[in-house]
């Protein structure tokens, strides 16, 4: 019995032939059953256990039938994120969170039952478990953390049994790990990352530590690679990005190298979603920075054309699903920049290189399958929608009027 493997990231994956004969799947690409099976026996391959990294879930096809004369070999095991159902926007100005559901169709979003919830001070960014069962909220100015519970079949909030949690100041960014174990929170004012575990059960936040960043001044954004393994912080006044391993046990940082240089305030980190390239939107000189990562150390080094030109004051970059397009939010055109990805990681502009947004975009998220893509107005109040051309990655806004928000929306985050 045998078949492919693709999509997989991490490790943890454990197939089953007839609800026996284990098989531990480490990698993509082929694999084969110890037991064989004889002539007109059956066979129904069936995951036991899905990977550690639980961004992805896997599926089988061609995975039960009858054993004929020759040998199955047609199995195949597909590893890929579900589709968003959900999205949060933290809105900045009126100190709230709001929910909408998502048209899996049109990508066209609509405002829950319960549209807004209250969070802290000046909510800034929002992180959503990779399960979507739990949501968290960085409040830049009460210096918490806000805990929510989400209902998986309305995606609907309700604050945790302990509501918020103690970060270090000025926490701007909270993401979690796509293991789920851990999350973390960049703290602009005193240069530190916070790092907690999360409660697989109820979701609640234990603080880890408080990271000085080495050589990092006012840490903007916090991103997790998608393996899980590696951290990496983009430091506002240091014209640096730092990167960080996190040990897998405690979810603690220890520092790679030291801080690379970066363009003029670096305000966010993207990653490929094979943990290959890393992207910096600079906000103050109008480029991304492009680096490529070292799979072992998740070290940093400048691809060959180190940056690209984007739109005015770039606040946000999101990388597709396939790894193939990359979208910059740029506040200051009321713009999303759109490029191509090859082979290298290195970004070209698209034919179109610039798609409106009908306000000052300051974050922006991809939908996990690739298929729509979403960025806040600050000064709109509103949420720009768009579908991408699977081909081309090319943006055309989705038909009828933009999902309105709360008061200047900032962050965004998508969930299944």
């Amino acid at each position: 019995m045998s078949g492919t493997v693709s999509g997989l990231l991490g490790t943890g994956l454990v197939l089953q032939n007839n609800a026996a004969d284990d098989l531990v799947v480490a990698a993509n690409g082929s694999f084969t059953f110890a037991a064989p099976l004889a002539g007109g026996a059956s066979y129904t391959i069936t995951v036991k256990s899905q990977p550690r990294i639980l961004t992805r879930v896997c599926t089988v096809s061609d995975g039960s039938g009858t054993v004929a004369a020759a040998p199955v070999v047609n199995v195949v095991v597909t590893c890929a994120a579900p589709a968003a159902r959900f999205a949060y926007i933290a809105n900045s100005g009126d100190n709230t969170v709001s929910g909408y559901t998502l048209d899996p169709t049109s990508g066209a979003l609509s405002p829950m039952v319960v549209p807004t919830v209250a969070t802290g001070l000046f909510p800034d960014s929002v992180a959503v478990y990779p399960t979507g069962r739990f949501a968290y909220v960085a409040n830049g100015d009460s210096k918490t953390v806000s805990g929510y519970n989400v209902n998986t079949t309305s995606g609907a909030l309700t604050p945790m049994a302990v509501p918020t949690v103690a970060t270090g100041n000025g926490p701007y960014s909270v993401t979690v790990d796509p293991t789920g174990r851990f999350a973390y929170v960049a703290n602009a004012d005193d240069n530190t990352v916070s790092a907690f575990t999360i409660d697989p059960a109820s979701g609640a936040l234990s603080l880890v530590a408080n990271v000085t960043l080495a050589l990092g001044s006012r840490p903007q954004s916090v991103t997790v690679d998608p393996t899980g393994r590696f951290v990496y912080v983009a430091n506002y006044l240091s014209f640096t990005v730092s990167a960080y391993a996190i040990n897998a046990t405690t979810g603690a940082l220890s520092a790679i190298g030291v801080p690379l240089a970066t363009g003029a305030n670096p305000i966010h980190v993207a990653v490929d979603p094979e943990g290959r390239f890393a992207y910096v939107a600079n906000s103050s000189d109008n480029t991304v920075s492009a680096y490529n990562i070292d799979p072992t150390s998740g070290a940093l080094s400048p691809m060959t054309v180190p940056t690209v030109a984007t739109g005015s004051r770039p606040y946000s970059i999101a990388v597709d699903s396939t790894g193939r397009f990359a979208y910059v939010a740029d506040a200051n055109s009321s713009a999303v920049s759109a490029y191509t990805i090859d082979a290298t990681g290195a970004l070209s502009p698209m034919a179109v290189p610039m798609v409106g947004t009908g306000g000052a975009p300051y974050s922006l998220a991809v939908d996990p399958t690739g298929r729509f893509a979403y960025a806040p107005n600050i000064d709109a109040s509103t949420v720009a929608a768009f579908v991408i051309d699977a081909t081309s990655g090319a943006l055309s806004p989705i038909a009828g009027p933009a999902a309105a928000t709360g008061g200047a929306p900032l962050g965004i985050a998508l969930s299944r």
